[in-house]
């Protein structure tokens, strides 16, 4: 695997050192890092997250989602312990 990578587009190399000044004070190896790990990220989370997005559940104004969902109390809190 090459550890070198050489561009010579002048509007790459100018790119790469504007973003590299403003978001890793001149690093061009970790601004290139960074903007290979977003664009990863990016294609990893294309699609739906089963529903986990803007929109995907309309919740009723008289539903708490912090509240507890268990109201009785637990064995392990009380005590009392299930004999198998």
């Amino acid at each position: 695997m090459p550890s070198v990578i050489t561009s010579t587009r002048p509007d790459v190399v100018a790119f790469v050192e504007a973003a590299a000044n403003r978001l890793t004070g001149g690093n061009r190896t970790e601004v290139i890092a960074f903007a290979m790990r977003w664009l990863l990220e990016q294609e990893s989370r294309a699609g739906s997250l089963f529903g986990a997005h803007p929109g995907a559940a309309k919740i009723r104004e008289d539903v708490d989602l912090t509240a507890p969902v268990l109201q009785d109390e637990l064995d392990a809190e009380t005590g009392k312990e299930i004999e198998r």
